[in-house]
């Protein structure tokens, strides 16, 4: 069995697909993922941390 790994979202993106990763990741809804996001982005800490994710987690391999 392969180890689970967190990458961006090829499927569930709004913009680079780190909160439909994210919500792939721990099994639940990213709706719930971007709320969260959402409301650390107006502290300028969510912000930060979506654009970090961004950059440094890898894209989800294809499904085909």
């Amino acid at each position: 069995m392969e180890p689970k790994r967190l990458y961006r979202s090829r499927e569930d993106r709004m913009i680079c697909g780190v909160c439909g990763g994210v919500a792939e990741y721990f099994n639940v809804d990213p709706t719930i993922i971007r709320l969260v996001v959402a409301i650390f982005g107006f502290t300028g800490t969510g912000i930060f941390v979506y654009i970090l994710a961004a950059i440094i987690m890898p894209e989800g391999p294809r499904r085909y």
